[in-house]
């Protein structure tokens, strides 16, 4: 609280202000009713000082208290004199001041409009969105002052927006019609809210009429912002589907196992993940915030080698035998999670952000896109990139093309097509533990987590073309996209309906996938 009082003085002597607090303004401020308070707040804001701002922080803090006519303001077990800022003994009738929530908030917004003349921009910004959501005219003369010393164009932009709020509530016909005209350019919420408030009990027939206008293009710009967050959920979507099936892209689309299992070495990806975060947090908590690049090679380490065990143990002596590898898997899924129950419990376990992932960044006014999402799309981007490479430019990838499009002339060249599945399968484990490492930073990780999503990777796969890393891409992000879409249109449970009715209809008439493979088959 102490650093926080000395940042509020620092900002408010970086205003052009020159007024002190006087003895009458800390006492109104300090005691009395509390509509005379907040008047003598207003009053004092508008000329704010060091001192000013000194005893506003206090009182946010509940840390000052009066003596008489003398006010204090108290810095743990010590009192400062309020006026002077020095030092003071505190009488023994000192009584404590108390706000009352009302009082509290106005208090706030105070605090907001002196924060206005931060060095910091992400303070002056938050202070500008505080005030445009609680129009005040007594902070005009305060906003005036910020727009004359304000040197960054956007948040200009946003102080002019904040003025033509508090403009809407003048007394004056023509300040309230042009101040809605003003605001016509806002892409936020709370104005929308605002013009509605004002709306229903503007009296003058012409500034309503600049009212509905400004509404109408608020309520465009937001139908804008709110279309392209869903185009971002969606691709979000997309991007961990696509991680999800690159893995199934090659252990199904290329070698045809169908494995059940595929979601269990996502779940154990993910809990690489959390044991990786436990270890920085014991042994090297200064370097936190690098856990989760020390993360993504164990998730995929960790899946991979389950996945080897996998198919040299189960899988390789149930090759050409769909029904029975399904099975197979499926129970080794089943004990995969009781294993994860035993060892880290049946409770959902937490993973932290990154402090780089963390918070997000605003665009078109009102749509925020969150790091750790953007960051998860550049990484399904990059796994993306980095298995294209490994199969076509790779000598493991011609083995696998190789093996996969004709296994005994590939024994007969020399391949060791044993090693090579072993290989493949490994590859396609590690990858399905890459996504878990990605899905632990959107959500809880706990032993079901791959059942939510081993169905939907499938569907994408399938629908993509069998064998087709291109088809699995777009499939992935057209699905990701379309079901948000269909979700704001007709909720959650539907939407997954119709998206499993449109992938029906795309099967039954492309049996083969959107994306078959070109050319005659090794059979014809």
């Amino acid at each position: 609280m102490i650093k926080t009082t000395f940042i509020a003085l620092i900002w408010a002597l970086a205003a052009a202000s020159v007024h002190a607090l006087s003895p009458d303004q800390a006492r109104a401020i300090t005691s009395g009713e509390t509509d005379a308070r907040i008047e003598a707040v207003h009053q004092a804001v508008s000329s704010a000082d060091a001192r000013t701002a000194a005893l506003l922080q206090a009182l946010a803090d509940d840390a000052v208290k009066t003596a008489g006519e003398r006010v204090f303001i108290m810095r743990g077990e010590s009192a400062i004199d309020a006026l002077s800022g020095q030092p003071a003994a505190l009488p023994e009738n000192a009584e404590d001041v108390i706000s009352n929530n009302r009082l509290r908030g106005e208090i706030d917004a105070a605090l907001a409009a002196i924060r206005l003349f931060s060095p910091l921009r992400a303070e002056r910004a938050q202070a500008v969105r505080t005030l445009a959501g609680e129009p005040d005219e007594s902070r005009l003369p305060l906003i005036d002052k910020a727009l004359q010393a304000e040197t960054d164009a956007g948040l200009r932009e946003q102080l002019a927006l904040a003025r033509a709020a508090v403009l809407l509530s003048s007394a004056e016909p023509a300040r309230r019609r042009e101040a809605a005209q003003v605001l016509a350019a806002s892409r936020q919420p709370a104005t929308r809210t605002l013009l509605l408030e004002r709306l229903a009990a503007e009296p003058d027939a012409g500034v309503r009429a600049a009212m509905q206008s400004a509404l109408r293009d608020v309520e465009s710009s937001l139908a804008w912002a709110e279309r392209a967050g869903q185009v971002f959920s969606g691709i979000s979507l997309g991007s961990i589907l696509l991680l999800v099936a690159l893995g199934l892209a090659i252990t199904y689309g290329l070698m045809g196992v169908i494995n059940m299992a595929h979601g269990e070495l996502m779940m154990i990806g993910a809990y690489a993940t959390y044991v990786v975060q436990g270890l920085f947090q014991r042994w090297l908590p200064g370097a936190f915030d690098w856990y989760l690049v020390a993360a993504v090679p164990v998730a995929f380490g960790a899946s991979a080698l389950v996945g080897a065990v996998l198919e040299r143990g189960v899988i390789r002596f149930l090759y050409g035998r769909p029904l029975e590898t399904l099975l197979a898997t499926w129970g080794i899924s089943l004990m995969l999670m009781q294993l994860v129950r035993t060892v880290f419990g049946a409770q959902n376990v937490g993973v932290e952000n990154p402090s780089w992932m963390s918070g997000g960044v605003v665009v078109l006014g009102s749509l925020q896109l969150p790091w750790n999402r953007i960051v998860i799309i550049g990484f399904a981007a990059a796994v993306l990139a980095a298995m294209a490479w490994l199969i076509a430019r790779t000598r493991l990838g011609l083995f696998v093309r190789g093996v996969t499009q004709n296994r005994p002339i590939a024994s007969c060249m020399g391949v060791n097509t044993a090693r090579v599945d072993t290989l493949a399968f490994a590859l396609g484990s590690g990858i399905a533990g890459l996504a878990g490492c990605a899905l632990s930073q959107i959500g809880n990780v706990g032993p079901d987590l791959g059942q939510a999503y081993i169905v939907d990777a499938f569907m994408v796969v399938v629908l993509g073309g069998v064998g087709q890393l291109a088809g699995t891409v777009y499939a992935a992000l057209g699905l990701g996209i379309l079901n948000k879409f269909l979700e704001g249109w007709a909720g959650a449970v539907l939407a997954k309906i119709a998206v499993l009715v449109f992938i029906v209809v795309v099967i039954q008439k492309r049996p083969q996938g959107l994306f078959a493979v070109k050319g005659r088959s090794a059979e014809a």
